[in-house]
């Protein structure tokens, strides 16, 4: 249920997402170009980055809803203004929930403002959906860690402070139980700091704004305080736990860009003449705007639900993955069915519509696959 407060909070995001992110989406879009810096600290200004977290580390303590609701409208305007907030949801949510005192203290103020941006760094080139299977190394050296190995799909890795890292700190125990994590530091830019943090760019055909970097770690030196939680062997289970913000988060992603492809097929559906008359008339235009509109709006009550039940304190990953598994699915189906209203002006670059259809495509792949979102379903369901 969407109070007053939730309904102001929409509001005044898609007024900023109308006045800053609008203007410039496309055009950054059609050039590959990265989300403005200057725009990336105003989000921090508005609270953003720390909305979920508890005023005494910097943040807003607001419910998830609130997060969705910020999420959507933001993603409406451009996917990865969206999912800049990602990246300090999951390092920030593990922090909070994971990690000691000192680190609580330490590092969200600084995420919550944005002083301090996050990358998170769990896959690597043979292990994706099997998160158990991490091979990067971080061995023990006094009061440090030595980390080597290689990571990809470390989105927003070039930006970031710190990249919120999966590693495997003890090789002899069963493999989900040697894993950590650690938060390493580094400097922002492009150049990383070779040959002991080196990272690469992966071409992508959309999601643009934000790139993702395969990442190799040679001896690079971690300070051992920077163990989330101070105790190895705790990784796969922190990880797995924040999934739940994460996919409730990429769900609420997936219903802004199909929200937006909608709005774009619905006023080019006005505008538009064929045979004398808008195709807004034509019988078959309708029925792919009411169809459209009926999958996003139920994919976006399955994300509130998702969110009411995060709130509860319980476990959700049951609600979190049919939220994003949905969601998911409906953002391709939609934008390949808006595009397909504006015909041929859909697959030039002249209209968004394009844009919103490459977009959607990862949503099945990232922050967990529509398949193992499944699994995850499945499971639950055969265990009750």
């Amino acid at each position: 249920m969407i109070s007053a407060d939730h309904r102001m909070i929409q509001e005044s995001v898609r007024d900023f997402a109308r006045a800053e992110v609008d203007p410039i989406a496309s055009e950054l879009d059609n050039q590959a170009a990265e989300i403005p810096m200057p725009l990336i600290r105003k989000m921090a200004e508005l609270g953003y980055f720390g909305l979920i977290f508890p005023a005494e580390y910097g943040g807003s303590g607001l419910d998830t809803l609130s997060m969705a609701l910020v999420t959507e409208e933001l993603s409406r305007a451009w996917l990865s203004v969206g999912s800049v907030m990602t990246r300090m949801i999951i390092t920030g949510s593990l922090i909070h929930a994971n990690g000691t005192e000192e680190q609580k203290r330490l590092w969200l103020p600084k995420i919550c403002s944005g002083e301090m941006l996050a990358a998170a760094a769990f896959t690597e080139p043979d292990v994706g959906s099997d998160a158990a299977g991490v091979k990067t190394r971080a061995v023990r050296q006094g009061d440090k860690y030595v980390v080597n190995g290689e990571k990809a799909w470390c989105t927003f890795a070039n930006r970031a402070h710190v990249l919120c890292t999966l590693v495997r700190t003890n090789p002899d125990r069963p493999k989900h139980k040697g894993l950590s994590m650690l938060l390493i530091e580094k400097e922002p830019g492009d150049g990383f700091d070779p040959p002991r943090l080196s990272g690469s760019p992966i071409p992508t055909i959309g999601y643009k704004g934000m790139n993702s970097y395969n990442v190799a770690f040679d001896n690079y030196e971690v300070p051992a305080e920077n163990l989330l939680g101070g105790e190895e062997g705790k990784g796969f289970y922190q990880l797995m736990a924040t999934y739940e913000y994460a996919r409730i988060q990429t769900a609420a992603r997936a219903v802004g860009v199909a929200q937006a492809a909608l709005d774009a097929a619905i006023q080019y559906a006005k505008e538009r003449e064929q045979f004398g008359k808008p195709i807004a008339e034509f019988q078959i235009i309708r029925h792919k705007l009411a169809h459209a509109a009926t999958e996003i709006e139920a994919a976006r009550q399955l994300t509130h639900y998702a969110c009411q039940m995060k709130d509860t304190g319980k476990r959700c990953d049951l609600e979190a993955g049919m939220a994003k598994a949905f969601a998911a699915e409906m953002a391709e189906r939609v934008t390949s069915e808006c595009l397909q209203v504006f015909g041929g002006y859909g697959y030039s670059r002249e209209y968004p519509a394009q844009r919103y259809w490459r977009d959607a495509r990862v949503f099945r792949i990232f922050e967990g696959t529509s398949e193992i979102q499944y699994e995850v379903i499945a499971k639950r369901l055969l265990a009750d």
